[in-house]
């Protein structure tokens, strides 16, 4: 068991809300996991994260998404979620062609969707983003409703992991 997760197991229900809030902004998913403390191992509070992420409402969704900056763009704030932001959006350097086109995206995107192109940026270049941003554009919205859940609750369990280990 790592030192983070004996904090988080020994915390009150409230610091362990907190802290699951960091990850992503969903009141529900963050009292169902911290419900389920103690937990033996961090593979196990993942799993439980996981396993409360589906069925997350449009308001849920909506309320979550609110607190992610665009692709490209430098996270604003100091608070825990900007600088999950800013370290997942660390390897997303662009030249100048490929900084226009995430802008002109994103916008393409948030006038076509009514929010934010959301995509677990770790690990992923800014090709690689791009090609997705662009794919994605072609997405009906009930398609791209469940895209943009599935890269949140990726988000979330990478960030609970962070903050555990």
């Amino acid at each position: 068991m790592t030192p983070q997760l004996a904090l988080f197991n020994e915390a009150d229900d409230a610091a362990a809300r907190t802290l699951l809030l960091r990850c992503v902004d969903v009141p529900r998913w963050a009292a169902e996991v911290s419900a389920g403390r103690p937990y033996a191992d961090v593979e196990k509070v993942l799993t439980a994260a996981r396993t409360a992420a589906p069925g997350w409402t449009d308001a849920e969704l909506a309320a979550a998404l609110a607190h992610h900056p665009r692709i490209g763009e430098r996270p604003a704030g100091d608070d825990a979620g900007a600088a999950h932001s800013r370290r997942e959006q660390a390897g997303v350097g662009t030249d100048a062609e490929t900084a226009r086109r995430l802008l002109d995206g994103n916008r393409a995107y948030e006038d076509r969707f009514g929010h934010v192109f959301l995509i677990r940026a770790a690990g992923r270049s800014a090709a690689e983003i791009l090609a997705a941003l662009e794919e994605r554009l072609g997405n009906d919205p009930v398609t791209e409703r469940s895209i943009t859940a599935e890269q949140l609750r990726e988000i979330a369990v990478l960030r609970l992991q962070k903050e555990l280990t």
